[in-house]
């Protein structure tokens, strides 16, 4: 067998090369392939809970609309009305913080002609709401601004006072997690899968719209001399929870 011997100063020639190499232009380059598998199952579930209650606070809105040869003309009307509205919704008890403008618009009408157009008049309108509690004195609101002459009703909506709110709120995240929860399990065991800690939670609120007087209604009948009879019904708090869970 023939005896392989390397000269020494080969080796040193190579070793000296090298690292003039890498001292100029660095290691040399390897590559390396690393893969990371992270998986994780989930098993995500749906819950509704859901709870209701009477309503206790009444939001009325109403606006006076004018129509007048100048924009002063039209203002006045409209501002006479409104502060008859206003001071007559005090007599009934209503405080003054709870009546407030929520728009107040002026613009002209015109006449269009073929050689262009040109203004007849102008409109004023006036939109307002107020918070009406206890509730029953909605039923006399809507009479005293129909009467003092609101031409515009949008409507009677019913809510619920805040803290109530958040009472019903709380009661059903807690129906509607604990639905989800026995949701999951009933799922698990009829599937055979191993539930672990729950790892994410997503709510979805739902409050079903507060009953409406519409504003036909409340016009309705004004020359009868009937009062206004409205009835609040009840509100109804939804929540919907998601939860997701890891599978073992």
């Amino acid at each position: 067998m023939a005896n392989l011997k390397v000269p020494f100063f080969t080796v040193l020639f190579i070793f000296a090369f090298l690292y003039i190499f890498t001292t100029l232009f660095g290691p040399l380059p390897f590559s390396v392939n690393s893969v990371t598998t992270n998986k994780t199952d989930l098993f995500t579930v749906d819950g509704t809970g859901e709870t209701t209650g009477i309503p206790d606070t009444a939001l009325l809105s109403f606006g006076v609309t004018k129509q007048a040869t100048t924009v002063q003309q039209a203002r006045d009307q409209v501002n006479e009305i409104a502060k008859k509205i206003t001071d007559d919704l005090k007599g009934l008890g209503v405080e003054v913080k709870n009546i407030k403008t929520t728009n107040y618009s002026i613009y002209p009408n015109y006449d269009y002609t073929e050689g262009g157009q040109r203004i007849t008049g102008y409109n004023v309108s006036q939109n307002m709401e107020v918070r009406l509690k206890p509730i029953d004195q909605a039923n006399r609101a809507i009479d005293v601004v129909t009467s003092d002459g609101a031409n515009m009703v949008g409507g009677v909506s019913f809510v619920l006072d805040e803290k109530e709110q958040e009472k019903l709120e709380e009661q059903a995240r807690k129906q509607a997690i604990d639905n989800a929860k026995k949701k999951a399990q009933e799922l698990a065991n009829l599937s055979g899968l191993r539930l672990g800690k729950v790892v994410s939670v997503y709510e979805s609120p739902g409050i079903e719209p507060p009953g409406i007087y519409t504003a036909d209604k409340a016009l309705e009948g004004r020359g009868a001399g009937e009062p206004t009879q409205i009835a609040p019904g009840e509100n109804t708090v939804r929540i919907t929870v998601s939860l997701s869970y890891q599978t073992l």
